[in-house]
């Protein structure tokens, strides 16, 4: 089985210049954990809920939520995104896609291919994939 059999295609993404709190609210509304960001087609980085955790120590430095969020709103995403991006191409084996997120111990593998994003792998796909498998054999 090849990446892009099972990789999401269609994935939300950030701008670099895009403000922190844009990702801030779309993980939470979206119920996301990994945005990749782009600059135009280009993929430029990655954003996950733990830079968002690690960027928010203003609210675990007491300041209420409205302030955690003006903080927020000052932030842009290049200030704060993973720049050295962990990719897959969308024909890599499915095995060698896992074995890559286990050696780096990631949740997740943009897929790019000529420097483009083309689809997201997570950890969520491989064990829906897993559960499918499951249920074929029954």
């Amino acid at each position: 089985m090849k990446v892009r059999d099972i990789m999401t295609k269609e994935v939300a993404t950030l701008d670099i210049n895009d403000e922190l709190s844009l990702a801030n609210d779309i993980m939470r509304l979206g119920r996301i954990r990994h945005l990749p960001v782009v600059d135009g087609t280009r993929l430029a980085g990655i954003i996950s809920e733990r830079d968002l955790f690690r960027s928010s120590l203003a609210q675990a430095l007491g300041y209420g939520t409205k302030a955690t969020r003006d903080i927020m709103k000052t932030l842009r995403i290049k200030d704060v995104m993973v720049a050295a991006v962990v990719t897959v191409l969308p024909d890599a084996r499915l095995c060698d896609a896992v074995r890559l997120m286990l050696q780096k111990k990631i949740g997740c593998l943009p897929v790019v291919e000529d420097n483009r994003l083309v689809g997201l792998i997570t950890e969520t796909d491989i064990l829906t994939q897993y559960l499918k498998d499951c249920a074929s054999e029954d």
